[in-house]
C-alpha cells in the first residue's frame, strides 16, 4: 500500500512533531498517549443491513480506511498516531471523551437514542471533534440534519467556505471542490458547526456531504481510484485530524 498510495507532496515543509504532546495534555491521565481514530459505532432502524458478514452501515470502509489515512500520517509526521484501526466505540460510551476526534460513516441512515443524543452533546461541547463521512442526497441529508438537531438543538449546520483555515491545517488543497464522488462524480459540499454558531471560534463537526472521501483511502493501494484524486483525499483526511488535534 505505502509504495502506491504515498502523497506525492510528501517532502513537506512543516513538521508537527507537538500534535502528541496536544493529544497528551488534553488528559496526562488517560491511558492513551497516541492520536487514536475513533470510528463510531450507532444503531439504526432506517438503513437496516448495509454489507454482508460485518453488518450494518457505521462499519463501511472498514478497517482500511482509518488505517490507510493513519500510515500516511506517521509517514509524513512526528505524529504519534495509532495505525490498527482497533477503536470502535458506541455514542453513549464514557470511554468516548479519551478520544479527540471521532469518525462516522453513512450518517444518512443514523437514528439516535436520547441517551445517545446526550452523550454526543456533552463530548462535542468538552472539546470532542467530529467528522461525517459518506452520505448523498436530500433524503440522506435530511436523516443527518434532523439527528444532529437532537444532539445540538441550536446549532446551525453552515457550508465551510474554501478559506476555512482546515482546507489549510496542513496541506494547501488547491480546490477542495475537485475531490468529486468517486462512485457517482457528484460535486462534494462541505459543512461544519462551530461552536456557539460562532465561526471565528472552534469547528466541532465537519461534514463531507455528497461525497465519500474514505473510499479513496480504502483503494488508494489498489488502483481503482486516480492516483492525483486520492492524494487529494489524503490531504483532505491528513488537515481534518491535524485540525482535529490542534483545536
Amino acid at each position: 500500500m505505502r509504495g502506491r498510495c504515498v502523497i506525492a507532496a510528501v517532502s513537506v515543509a512543516a513538521i508537527i512533531g507537538g500534535i502528541t504532546a496536544v493529544a497528551r495534555a488534553a488528559d496526562p491521565a488517560a491511558a492513551y498517549s497516541e492520536i487514536t481514530l475513533a470510528r463510531l459505532r450507532w444503531g439504526s432502524d432506517l438503513g437496516g443491513s448495509r454489507r454482508g458478514g460485518f453488518s450494518s452501515a457505521w462499519n463501511h470502509d472498514y478497517p482500511r480506511a482509518e488505517q490507510h489515512l493513519s500510515l500516511i500520517i506517521k509517514d509524513i509526521t512526528f505524529a504519534d498516531i495509532r495505525t490498527d484501526a482497533s477503536v470502535i466505540i458506541k455514542l453513549d460510551d464514557p470511554a468516548l471523551f479519551n478520544y479527540p476526534i471521532a469518525l462516522m460513516w453513512e450518517p444518512g441512515f443514523w437514528n439516535l437514542t436520547d441517551r445517545e443524543a446526550e452523550a454526543f452533546r456533552a463530548y462535542l461541547l468538552k472539546g470532542g471533534f467530529a467528522i461525517f463521512e459518506d452520505f448523498d442526497g436530500a433524503e440522506q441529508w435530511s436523516v443527518f440534519e434532523s439527528q444532529m438537531r437532537r444532539v445540538l438543538p441550536e446549532a446551525r449546520l453552515v457550508k465551510l467556505e474554501k478559506s476555512h483555515p482546515i482546507f489549510d491545517s496542513f496541506f494547501r488543497i488547491k480546490d477542495i471542490d475537485a475531490i468529486l464522488h468517486p462512485m457517482s462524480g457528484l460535486k462534494p459540499s462541505y459543512y461544519g458547526i462551530f461552536e456557539g454558531n460562532d465561526p471565528s471560534r472552534r469547528l466541532m463537526v465537519v461534514a463531507n456531504f455528497d461525497n465519500d472521501v474514505p473510499e479513496y483511502w480504502e483503494w488508494s493501494g489498489d488502483g481503482v481510484f486516480p492516483f492525483d484524486t486520492s492524494n487529494e483525499a489524503y490531504k483532505l483526511g491528513v488537515n481534518y485530524i491535524i485540525y482535529g488535534t490542534t483545536h
